[in-house]
C-alpha cells in the first residue's frame, strides 16, 4: 500500500458515507455512523448474496421480510415454503441451510444471532467470510471480511499478481483485511471494502479516475489494475443431458420430490431420467425408468440451464398416463404447480407446457 493505512482507512470510509448505496439491509442513508443494521437482516443477505448479484437479491429480500419479519418466524416455517420463496435464487443449499441456521439460533441461542466469530463458525452454512461479515456488519465487532469485492481490492492496491486462489495468497489476504480494520467503527470499513469492489474497483475497466484511495494503490502507479487478481482459468464445462416426462391424466401432471441433498435438493419436478446418449429410451425401458407406463410421448421442446461448473440440456416431452394413478402419487394442475418449489429448468418445462411444442 503506498502511504499509511490511517489516511487509506480516512479516505475509504469519508467516500463511503457519501457514496454508499441504500440497501434494504443496511441502515438507512443519513443515520448515525455508530448505527448498526439487524443481524437476522444482514444473516438473511449475506446468504442471499453468495454467488448473486445485489439486483437479484433485493426483490428476494424484501419478499422474505415481508412474509418472515423476525428470525423465529422464519425458523418456524416449513422448509417447503422457504423453498418456494427461494424458488429462482439458486443454489438452494443456501436456502435449507440458512433455515437449519435460523432454527439453531432460535433453539440454542434464544433467537439472538451471535455476535462472536467462534459461534458463528459452529452454525450451518456460516463459513469463515459469512461469520466476518455478520460480526462486523451487524455488531460493530473487529473481525475481517474476504469476499470476492475485497479480494480484487486488495490485491490491486498491493499489487499481488499471484493467483489470490492459491492457499498461501489467500492466507496473507485474510491477514491483511485484519492488518487495515481499524479499531474503531471497522464495520463501516469492511463495509466500504465491500463497496469499493462493487461499484467502483470492478472485475473489468476499474473507475480509477473517481477511486478514493487511488493515490494508495500499487496497481494502478504500475498500470496494471486491469491484469490484477489475474482471471481464473477457464475450465471445460461438461453437459449433461435429462429427459422430462411430463405425465398427464385428466389435466393434472405427477410430479416428485428431489432427495434432500444434492442439486436442487428438497425441490419438485417432473419425471426426470439421465439421457444416456440421447433420445428418447424404448417404451418398455421408459416405463422402467419413469416408475408408470404411458402412451407414447410427444415432444415439448428442449430447455438449456448452465451453472457455473456445469450445463445442462433438458429434453421434454408430454406424455398420457396408461392406466389409473397410483395412491402416493401426486398430481397438479399447471396452476398447482406454484404451491410447489421448482428448479428453473422444471418451470421453463411447466411454461412449455401452457405455451404448447416448439
Amino acid at each position: 500500500m503506498i502511504g499509511t493505512i490511517p489516511s487509506f482507512q480516512k479516505r475509504l470510509t469519508n467516500w463511503y458515507q457519501r457514496h454508499r448505496r441504500d440497501l434494504p439491509w443496511r441502515v438507512r442513508v443519513g443515520s448515525s455512523r455508530s448505527a448498526t443494521p439487524e443481524p437476522y437482516y444482514v444473516l438473511l443477505s449475506e446468504a442471499m448474496l453468495q454467488q448473486t448479484q445485489v439486483a437479484t437479491v433485493i426483490p428476494y429480500f424484501h419478499r422474505f421480510v415481508a412474509r418472515f419479519p423476525t428470525i423465529q418466524a422464519f425458523a418456524g416455517a416449513d422448509v417447503q415454503t422457504v423453498l418456494r420463496l427461494w424458488q429462482g435464487l439458486g443454489y438452494y443449499s443456501r436456502a435449507r441451510n440458512l433455515h437449519a441456521c435460523a432454527r439453531r439460533i432460535v433453539d440454542e441461542h434464544s433467537g439472538r444471532v451471535p455476535d462472536d466469530v467462534a459461534t458463528l463458525l459452529t452454525l450451518p452454512g456460516v463459513g469463515r467470510y459469512t461469520a466476518g461479515a455478520i460480526a462486523s456488519l451487524a455488531y460493530n465487532v473487529r473481525a475481517p471480511i474476504l469476499d470476492g469485492n475485497v479480494i480484487r481490492v486488495l490485491c490491486r492496491i498491493d499489487q499481488i499478481e499471484s493467483d489470490p486462489r492459491d492457499k498461501t495468497v489467500q492466507a496473507g489476504l485474510w491477514r491483511r483485511a485484519e492488518e487495515i480494520l481499524p479499531n474503531r467503527n471497522p464495520s463501516a470499513m469492511n463495509s466500504a471494502l465491500m463497496e469499493l469492489g462493487a461499484t467502483v474497483c470492478t472485475p473489468r475497466n476499474p473507475q480509477c479516475l473517481i477511486c478514493p484511495v487511488r493515490s494508495n494503490c500499487h496497481a494502478a502507479a504500475a498500470g496494471l489494475q486491469a491484469q490484477i487478481p489475474p482471471p481464473k482459468k477457464a475450465k471445460a464445462t461438461p453437459l449433461h443431458q435429462r429427459v422430462v416426462i411430463c405425465v398427464e391424466h385428466e389435466g393434472r401432471y405427477l410430479i416428485e420430490q428431489r432427495p434432500a441433498t444434492g442439486r436442487w435438493g428438497g425441490l419438485w419436478q417432473f419425471k426426470t431420467i439421465e439421457a444416456n446418449g440421447g433420445g428418447l429410451p424404448a417404451a418398455a425401458d421408459l416405463t422402467r425408468l419413469i416408475g408408470v407406463a404411458v402412451h407414447p410421448p410427444a415432444r415439448l421442446g428442449q430447455v438449456r440451464h448452465a451453472l457455473t461448473h456445469r450445463r445442462y440440456e433438458f429434453e421434454a416431452y408430454r406424455a398420457c398416463l396408461r392406466g389409473h394413478p397410483i395412491e402416493g402419487q401426486v398430481w397438479v394442475t399447471p396452476d398447482g404447480l406454484d404451491a410447489y418449489p421448482l428448479s428453473k429448468p422444471q418451470l421453463s418445462i411447466a411454461a412449455l407446457l401452457v405455451s404448447g411444442p416448439r
